[in-house]
């Protein structure tokens, strides 16, 4: 996120850690709605399409994983932070709200992964 992307200072007030990936997925979807993708970072990977957002989850997953490897926790924050915003991206090309996510992850919660799996392929 660039800086003139920054989430509005009110951002720290809100009220549960979800709140702020909400705060971040409504701008994303402000964004996508600009004329312009030259004064946005968001707009531009949206006019850019879907491959171009996909890259950049690619690259940003690969990023985590080698902080992940080099053992700086705060890289890992860092980079863990640039992956959830590009897959917030992703969400808001399909326009799928992150409460979508939490309700798959509700569903899993409480089955092994072996099950959960096993569940998919049925």
């Amino acid at each position: 996120m660039s800086s003139s992307e920054q989430p509005t200072p009110g951002a720290a007030s809100l009220k549960s850690d979800a709140d702020i990936l909400e705060a971040v997925y409504q701008i994303i979807l402000e964004r996508k709605q600009l004329a312009d993708g030259e004064k946005s970072y968001v707009k531009s990977l949206f006019d850019k399409g879907l491959d171009k957002i996909l890259s950049k989850i690619g690259e940003e997953a690969t990023e985590t994983a080698i902080a992940g490897k080099g053992g700086d926790r705060d890289e890992v924050v860092y980079e863990v932070a640039d992956l959830f915003f590009h897959v917030l991206i992703l969400l808001g090309y399909y326009n799928l709200p992150p409460e979508r996510i939490y309700a798959e992850l509700r569903r899993r919660f409480g089955l092994s992964g072996i099950e959960e799996k096993a569940s998919r392929s049925k």
